[in-house]
């Protein structure tokens, strides 16, 4: 009974906060607002990505906003070298978090919507290493959304250069505030991704 007790209740703090965020009261922000040389690549607001639909009305990527200058200071540090992000994802919607679900319930790559993700935070972000000038991506171990073993930090059969890639842009984002997922190499976290509630504003609704 204790148990089924701290369920409900944990349940209903959770649809509070989504609620509560749902009424507008958030600070998310357009990436490129913060800083417009971070390039964008939304592939859920195409067809390419893995659910083969479009599954976001247009093709935004906002995060809160002291999240969004974590990802400015990262992308500072890489203009140093020439280098720049893009960004696959920012934030995600619950209500889309739950189509995810569906098809991938897999929580080594996919969170599962009763417990919330960081992208329905608005406090996670998928990126990628690109050349500054031309906007070229650099190579990497696997491509965006690859549920295989070759996306996670411990896959190494892999070209130097991939590796050395990795390597770099987890070096660069840690040290800017977020956290990386160790399945996945394009998703980092910040670092105080619990000071958020979990969101479902649409996207159309945002900056």
């Amino acid at each position: 009974m204790k148990r089924q007790q701290a369920i409900m209740f944990l349940t209903a703090v959770l649809l509070a906060a989504v609620v509560f965020a749902d009424n507008g009261v958030n600070d998310l922000v357009a990436v490129t607002s913060v800083n417009s040389r971070i390039r964008l690549d939304i592939r859920y607001a195409t067809t390419n990505n893995f659910t083969g639909k479009q599954v976001y009305p247009c093709a935004k990527a906002c995060l809160h906003r002291p999240t969004a200058l974590k990802l400015t200071k990262a992308q500072k540090k890489l203009e140093e070298q020439g280098l720049g992000l893009k960004v696959y994802d920012a934030y995600r919607p619950l209500s889309v978090q739950k189509i995810f679900w569906t098809i991938m319930p897999d929580e080594r790559y996919v969170a599962d919507p009763a417990k919330g993700s960081r992208h329905n935070r608005g406090s996670a972000v998928d990126v990628t290493l690109v050349e500054l000038k031309s906007g070229k991506e650099l190579e990497m171990p696997s491509g965006y959304d690859d549920f295989s073993a070759r996306a996670g930090y411990t896959f190494t059969n892999l070209p130097p250069k991939a590796i050395s890639n990795r390597t770099m842009l987890r070096a660069t984002m840690t040290e800017c505030g977020f956290v990386p997922f160790e399945t996945e190499w394009w998703h980092f976290d910040d670092a105080d991704w619990t000071k958020y509630p979990i969101l479902d504003i649409p996207l159309e609704r945002l900056p």
